[in-house]
């Protein structure tokens, strides 16, 4: 029986998880053995869920992962730089296979790696750095390697979909909910990676490499997060049959691969409109496949664990596949900035002053940008003399929405920051 051996540099929820998972084997459907050969983290002496104190320590993650004792090393220490990148880069070198659930390593650094695993003929695995326990990694390199992907989207952080959700569900503040998410710990006690979108950013540049065999560029990747995303903003949409959902797209043009992470507005119908509360899910579009959606945890030690795993039990029949999946004889192609005349139908929500002649005012600055009004839903003005006024647009490109909100937010009678959101079309 082959028995592979491990060399762990993380012990904080996911390494536990993982350790937890190995002392636990038997009742798991592994073709061999595992073993811990040695571990590190950065506090020896703190109380953990899990005993580890019969495993070797080692001071130094780069020492562990050259250590001759570890003949697979997994990093789960996180960070795009320091230790958690020289210590992928020694084990590598060393003709080590590396498995890692660190995202911010991979969309930064993951070319390279990828290229230095290559070169060394061993593998290099994140199957756990996106969506948690959802297998898409592996279906979209490996299952769908014979579909022509065109578009991948997705809610790629369970923060920001808790958030969205629960808003709307509970008519709370995002402020109130997000305290509720740290309490409940789906946010860090520093959400600024969840909720500034980051996070799902470094998931769908991975993903967006991996299905348009593209280098991965993570500069080109358009990043909006949802903390401009307020109650009113939840309701209005749904008065007009849309839901609000933080959503990662990678998609190929005629220029280079797109991908972007921003608030959208889609039809209560979609299939990523009825995902609710902290799941992740990705939708694939290709041919001749159709599309098909993947559903589950995205995060927290079990399924983070259990994807590290299933790299783990990928290595006893290892193949080195190139990491993301390109193989020599595919076209490069590139991480491109989306054009501006891209067009989409855009959810606009504005404040104006409620006094005579607003809403004229507010049509025109839409007209004169090249935007005209499909729907338009009025409130009656709150205490501060604010009316409150979503509209969905017709048709337009981003440099006509880009246009509008300037003048939006120039007019006399706006109060605050105008809300504006491309409109996601239906899907079957």
């Amino acid at each position: 029986m082959k028995t592979l051996k491990l060399g762990i540099a993380g012990l904080g929820h996911v390494g536990c998880g993982l350790v937890d998972l190995v002392q636990r084997q038997d009742s798991l459907r592994l073709p061999g053995k595992v073993e811990i050969a040695g571990i590190t983290a950065r506090n020896r002496s703190r109380n953990r869920p899990v005993n580890v104190e019969d495993y070797k320590w080692f001071d130094d993650a780069a020492r562990l992962a050259a250590d001759d004792s570890v003949n697979v090393f997994v990093e789960l220490i996180g960070g795009s730089d320091g230790p958690a990148k020289v210590a992928v880069e020694t084990a590598l070198k060393s003709g080590k296979a590396v498995i890692t659930a660190n995202k911010a390593l991979i969309a930064m650094h993951g070319q390279e790696l990828a290229e230095l695993a290559r070169e060394q003929g061993v593998d290099l695995l994140f199957e756990a750095a996106v969506a948690g326990g959802v297998p898409v990694v592996r279906v979209l390199r490996d299952s769908l390697a014979g579909v022509d992907v065109r578009r991948v989207t997705g809610i790629l952080n369970g923060t920001c979909n808790f958030l969205t959700t629960e808003m709307l569900a509970t008519r709370r503040t995002y402020e109130s909910v997000l305290a509720e998410a740290q309490r409940l710990g789906y946010a860090e006690s520093d959400p600024t990676l969840d909720v500034s979108g980051m996070d799902a950013a470094h998931k769908a540049a991975i993903l967006a490499a991996i299905a348009f065999s593209a280098d991965l560029d993570f500069s080109k990747v358009s990043v909006r997060g949802v903390e401009g995303v307020e109650l009113l903003d939840l309701d209005l949409a749904d008065r007009l049959g849309l839901r609000i959902k933080l959503i990662a797209e990678g998609k190929i043009t005629s220029d280079g691969v797109v991908c972007r992470v921003e608030p959208y507005a889609l039809p209560v119908n979609h299939p990523l409109a009825r995902v609710n509360g902290s799941l992740n899910t990705i939708r694939i579009e290709g041919d001749p496949l159709g599309a098909v959606t993947l559903t589950g945890p995205g995060a927290g030690p079990g399924p983070t664990a259990s994807a590290v795993m299933g790299d783990v039990a990928k290595l006893f029949n290892p193949i080195a596949r190139p990491a993301f999946g390109r193989a020599d004889h595919h076209d490069v192609r590139k991480f491109v900035m989306a054009e501006p005349d891209e067009k989409s139908a855009y959810f606009v929500r504005v404040r104006l002053r409620d006094r005579a002649g607003s809403l004229a005012e507010l049509t025109e600055a839409l007209a004169d940008a090249g935007v005209s009004v499909d729907k338009l839903l009025q409130d009656s003005a709150d205490d501060d003399g604010a009316a409150p006024i979503a509209i969905v647009t017709h048709i337009c490109s981003r440099r006509e929405i880009g246009i509008a909100r300037e003048r939006l937010e120039s007019l006399e009678s706006n109060i605050g920051t105008p809300q504006i959101m491309a409109i996601e079309a239906s899907a079957d």
